[in-house]
């Protein structure tokens, strides 16, 4: 069965997560992306890692179904080889630091003459205009420049990240959607265009709702902990054996499920009581609630809460770690968290494509060895032989 994006080439210039997440989502719709890294490997899978010489599990999980190939950008050959290699490509990304593409003489203006179809895709912290464009920014960075780590964490304790990946994945996956945004435009107009993502505006666009507040009251959105200023009950509850993730989070958005949950905990006075019928109305009394609800759910694990209320039409999960998340019964079912085998690392879980498509389904493969395609790529692109990559290799080109 074809890919959805199959016959598309994508010269993957990117490094640590913004750029990396955007271009494994083109490879795992089946686009073909050829990762371009330094020979000494990008910075992720090298200084990052746990072991000194393995390839780290931050690269892994973010460069799988690519072609890995080595290049020296700082040779002046290797600089000729990216652009012949541009010529045959659709798609470039990249998330260098501010302007570093047009000092290698690698800029729009260079690449879109050689592939007048070509679509350069930048994944920016702060974007190319405006007065922080030559800024440079990392997750973090982009989270307090948005407005994420002013509204996380609790009223009474200073602003918090997220340990999501807002600024990076959230700018990689806005970047493939303007990526594919160009490609379909280009079958009607014949020509390729820039795409530019900043981390700052993703993070802005993800947390858009949470303005709110302001527009209500003028004022800045006030840091809420657990719980909502607009539902009740919506909050942590903690379970057995009280562990530091044994909790759950219970969420009630109707009346319904606030009278089944009652219910449960032995409060079918409060269920029925029609001043608290509205979610809204039952802020005002969310001490008694909470304090309701975790007297019930401190009997149970979470496990057995969640069973109980998700399978009564109680929106409710339980707080998974990292290590129960990895071998969690649902999402191997589903086939979103699979084994792969790797060369040094061994066998390994991984998450997979949460995009899911009847005819275009995603067959995971681990992330590329340093230099592993540089036979393929090198070969059958540029036509170089056995003889030519070894004087590259010699000379520092690849």
């Amino acid at each position: 069965m074809g890919k959805a994006l199959e016959g598309i080439r994508v010269l993957d210039f990117t490094q640590y997560e913004a750029g990396p997440s955007s271009t494994q989502m083109l490879a795992w719709l089946g686009a073909e992306v050829i990762k371009i890294e330094a020979p000494a490997g990008e910075p992720g899978r090298t200084a990052l890692s746990d072991k000194r010489g393995e390839d780290a599990w931050f690269f892994l999980l973010l460069n799988s179904n690519k072609k890995g190939v080595t290049l020296n950008l700082k040779s002046d050959r290797g600089c000729d080889m990216f652009r012949e290699l541009a010529k045959t490509a659709d798609v470039v990304v990249e998330n260098l630091g501010p302007g570093a593409l047009e000092r290698l003489g690698l800029g729009w203006d260079v690449l879109s003459t050689l592939n007048p179809r070509l679509i350069l895709a930048s994944v920016k912290g702060f974007g190319s205009s405006g007065p922080y464009a030559d800024y440079k920014s990392f997750e973090w960075i982009a989270q307090a420049m948005a407005g994420a780590m002013s509204m996380t964490g609790h009223p009474d304790g200073p602003p918090t990240k997220a340990i999501g990946g807002l600024a990076d994945t959230g700018a990689g996956l806005h970047t493939a959607i303007g990526i594919l945004a160009a490609i379909i435009q280009r079958q009607a107009t014949g020509v390729g265009q820039r795409v530019e993502v900043a981390q700052q505006d993703a993070v802005v666009n993800l947390l858009r709702i949470h303005l709110r507040d302001t527009y209500s009251t003028g004022k800045a959105a006030p840091r809420q902990g657990n719980r909502s200023a607009a539902a009740a009950p919506s909050n942590l509850y903690r379970c057995r054996p009280f562990g530091p993730n044994d909790y759950v989070f219970i969420h009630c958005a109707t009346a319904e499920m606030w009278k089944t949950l009652c219910d449960f905990c032995g409060r079918p006075d409060l269920g029925a009581d029609p001043r608290y019928g509205d979610r809204r109305d039952r802020v005002a009394i969310i001490d008694e609630i909470d304090a309701m609800i975790e007297a019930w759910t401190e009997k149970r694990t979470k496990f057995e809460v969640m069973e109980i209320l998700a399978g009564a039409g109680v929106p409710c999960g339980a707080v998974l770690d990292s290590g129960e998340v990895l071998a969690n019964e649902h999402l191997r079912q589903r086939g979103f968290i699979v084994d792969l085998e790797h060369p040094t690392r061994g066998k390994f879980p991984m998450p997979g494509n949460p995009v899911r498509m009847s005819d275009s389904p995603t067959d995971l493969v681990r992330a590329p060895l340093l230099g592993e395609h540089n036979g393929e790529v090198w070969g059958k692109l540029l036509g170089f032989g056995a003889a030519d990559l070894d004087t590259l290799r010699r000379d520092g080109v690849i």
